[in-house]
This record gives C-alpha cells, structure tokens and sequence, in this order.
C-alpha cells in the first residue's frame, strides 16, 4: 500500500486504509456526473496520508515523509492549475463518521495552508491531535478502541458561501424534512457553531419550503495571508439570505441523491464559489452528533 492515496484512486474508498471522512468523498468523487438527473456537484481534488503511513512514523513525526508531500503537493498544484495552491489538511480517523460516531469537531482540521513545509507541518499536527485527551475521551465514551488516522490533503474552495445539510431532520429525527444552515464565507462558522446561521426546512419529498429562519450571521470565517480569520459580516449581507432559491433548491436535491448513493441519511458540508458548488463531506446523521 502507498503511503499516499489520490481521491480518486479506487483504493481510497477504503475507511480502513484512508479513514471515513476520504473514504466517504473518493467514493462520490466520480459518481456526481455520472447520472444526468442528479445536481453538478464536484469533490475538489485532493490527497490522503494513509492510517498505515501514520502507524508506521507516529513516533516520529512525518519529518520522513517530506519528499513524498512535496511530490503529491506538486502534484495537486497541477490538476488545479496553481502554484501553491491554498489547501485544507483535515485529520480523517478509520473510527470517523460512522453511523454511531462522528468525531465531528474532535480532530484538526486546518485551512488556507500554502506550500510544501506549511503541509508537512499541518500533517504534524493533525498526528498529534490524535492523542487529544478529548478524542480518547469520546472513544471510551462510545466504546471505541484506539483507531488509525489518516490525513485528507484537499484543494481549498474560496468559498463565498457555505452550508452543512442534513437530508433529514437531525433535532426531531423528521424523516420528510431536511435541514439547511449556511452563512457567508467558509464553512467553519457554520461547523464550529460561531454564529446563527440562516436556516431552511423543507419538506420531503417535494422539497417545499416549510419553513425560513433568517440568522444573524454576525461573523464569517475568510481567508487570510496567514491562514483564517473571523470578521464582522457586513450589515447589509446580515440582513439579506446568504443562500439564493436555487441554491437552496440545489443543495437539497443534492443531499436527496446522497442518500440514495450512499445508503443512509446524509450530513453534508458543501460550498459555493465563482466555481459552482462544491461538496466538501458527506458522513452519516449519527445518533447523537458530537
């Protein structure tokens, strides 16, 4: 087995190899065009540090690994056609989004990173947040044992909005209503609950809307020469939906194909740039979210 995986190579649809967070976005990776009904939805291109390649230099660090991330960064720099392409290096555990256990918010996950040394030391701290007294703590809570870690090295979407969908109501377990809450910017507000965001409820399977929350959406989480940062959200754009009809439409019909793909209730993270949508995870609506 390679010490790196491309989404794309059908050995990364392995959560065992590359843990449930890339296994889940290689296996959708080539599957968004392939039914002419479903919504233009790309997986941006990207990378995994297998669990085994962790396993093998945890002691150590990934000091080892050097050429072979500068390689694959090159090599990402490529397919999206930019010199020291703005990633997110995001920590993808084999124990991960599963149906009973997310790790949501419990590993790394760190954006706008640029250049072969600024990965190389992401990976180094996606490996070391591994041992987070946190993360062990919620395995023997859920009764996991000590599981692999693999690293997702993932093309940035500068994103001008972004949303995290649930193809079914995860707060009243409504199976004919599905969830959407975006905000300006990267999703990372969204995700990491900095603000209210705007919220759409609609019911399934027609995909009407039942029901619109307008939120305040007082920061947003934009790119920065030196990583990420959090501003004041305009007023005017607090004051108006950051998400249009036709996106709402979009991204609903898009959790809707998911779930029949993946099999099971989808929570998803997408985004939206001058490039369109773009899908950015795809894990189960566990139990109990955490």
């Amino acid at each position: 087995m390679p010490e790196i995986l491309w989404l794309d190579d059908p050995a990364c649809t392995d959560p065992a190899v590359v843990g449930g967070k890339a296994a889940n976005l290689a296996r959708l990776i080539g599957r968004s065009s392939s039914r002419p009904a479903a919504p233009e939805c790309a997986v941006p291109p990207g990378f995994c540090l297998t669990a085994a390649t962790h396993a093998r230099h945890a002691a150590v660090g990934p000091a080892a690994l050097a050429d072979t991330l500068a390689v694959a960064y090159a090599e990402l720099a490529a397919r999206c056609g930019a010199a020291d392409p703005p990633v997110a290096v995001r920590s993808s555990a084999v124990d991960e989004d599963g149906a009973d256990a997310s790790f949501a918010g419990m590993f790394l996950s760190l954006l706008n990173v640029r250049g072969a040394d600024a990965v190389l030391a992401a990976v180094a701290r996606c490996w070391a947040a591994a041992a987070d007294p946190r993360v062990l703590a919620y395995r023997a809570e859920h009764g996991l044992t000590a599981g692999g870690l693999a690293v997702l090295v993932q093309s940035l979407v500068d994103a001008d909005t972004a949303a995290v969908v649930f193809s079914v109501n995860p707060t009243r377990g409504a199976a004919d209503e599905l969830v959407i809450n975006a905000n300006w910017g990267l999703g990372e507000s969204v995700v990491g609950g900095l603000v209210t965001p705007d919220t759409w409820i609609l019911h399934r399977p027609a995909l009407t809307l039942s029901r619109f929350q307008l939120g305040d959406k007082e920061r947003m989480t934009v790119r920065t020469s030196a990583g990420t940062h959090e501003v004041a959200v305009p007023r005017t754009m607090r004051a108006r939906p950051c998400l249009s009809d036709a996106q709402v439409r979009e991204l609903a019909q898009l959790a809707v194909h998911l779930e029949s793909i993946m099999g099971w209730p989808v929570d998803i993270e997408c985004a939206y740039s001058e490039a369109g949508l773009r899908l950015l995870q795809c894990r189960p609506i566990t139990k109990r979210r955490g």
